[in-house]
């Protein structure tokens, strides 16, 4: 009889860049084969998801459909289509305080060379941001732009998406213990040596502090904040989170933070309720009983849903 032993057990961690942002994976098996094969195919799969999605590569799915969707309705893959759906979802549910729309204006910013566009080309191209312009249909897979100039961008919901896909991959193949983070998206599969995941939240004003440390298992996690891309400019801060109603960026919080099963929510809601501040944020997550927030509104005060706050009762002496 002949036993197939594990080579080695141990962790096997990888860091690339991906989807404009730092994709980072951790996977634990006690097959170290099993291991480096999980995170080489999550790294394959955040790749598979930005060839399809990105709307900076040309020849993608979404930027052709930015190009010539306002010409005539254009078939897209099921999947792009999907999520492009789920993002109306959260836009018709907030009131459009989620909208992929914002795109129009969106790609007028350069943060890393700070510039910004004239409030007179924000005023000009404010009309063109509205998820209602989005036609889609069912049967089809299609997209319509009912106007031209209109663009989309699934910044605020791709990220927490390709978490999610790439979770899912792990647990197919048998992995119980794996972190898998794009960005300020994060989810975890089962636990870290016999324990929960500690997954901390950068304080928005100092980054070497952390507000708040989860612990979490099999959930997702994502923060929006006002300092991930971001310039100063006379003392005013230009951050990538637009406000869809003005065009400028969203000025209610610093940093908002959804805790929740999937990362294609938590991913939506953190931008949602970013834009939307702590109180009216906090009624809308009413209609999600399953996800809670952290949120640090624009004066670095604390707010936190009701599960939570139990929580932090309970914590103090």
């Amino acid at each position: 009889m002949i036993l197939a032993l594990p080579v080695s057990a141990g962790w096997v961690k990888d860091t690339q860049p991906i989807m404009g942002t730092s994709v980072h994976v951790e996977v634990w098996d006690a097959n170290d084969r099993k291991a480096r094969e999980g995170a080489a195919d999550v790294m394959t799969e955040m790749r598979r998801i930005e060839a399809l999605m990105s709307p900076y590569i040309e020849e993608t799915a979404l930027a052709r459909l930015n190009a010539s969707a306002h010409l005539a309705p254009q078939a897209v893959p099921a999947e792009l289509f999907d999520l492009i759906r789920a993002a109306t979802d959260i836009s018709a549910a907030s009131g459009g305080a989620f909208d992929i729309t914002f795109a129009a204006i969106g790609h007028l910013y350069d943060y890393r060379d700070h510039v910004r566009p004239d409030p007179a080309v924000i005023a000009a191209k404010l009309p063109l941001v509205d998820y209602k312009h989005l036609h889609l249909n069912r049967t089809a897979h299609s997209v319509h732009y009912a106007r031209a100039g209109v663009r989309i961008d699934l910044g605020g919901i791709a990220k927490g998406y390709a978490v999610d896909r790439a979770i899912e991959l792990l647990r197919a193949k048998g992995i119980t213990s794996a972190l898998v983070t794009a960005g300020g998206d994060s989810g975890v599969l089962g636990q870290k040596d016999g324990r929960p995941w500690m997954i901390g939240i950068k304080h928005p004003r100092s980054p070497d502090e952390m507000i708040a440390v989860m612990p979490l298992v099999d959930s997702a996690i994502s923060t929006s904040g006002d300092y991930e891309r971001f310039f100063l400019e006379n003392g005013q801060r230009y951050h990538h989170i637009l406000d869809p109603k003005t065009g400028h960026p969203a000025d209610a919080c610093q940093s908002v933070t959804i805790i929740g099963p999937r990362g294609q929510l938590t991913d939506a809601l953190s931008t949602t309720i970013f834009v939307l501040g702590p109180l009216d944020g906090l009624r809308l997550l009413q209609q999600y009983p399953e996800v809670d927030a952290v949120i640090i509104d624009h004066l670095g005060k604390l707010h936190l849903t009701p599960g939570l706050e139990q929580l932090q009762r309970n914590d103090q002496p």
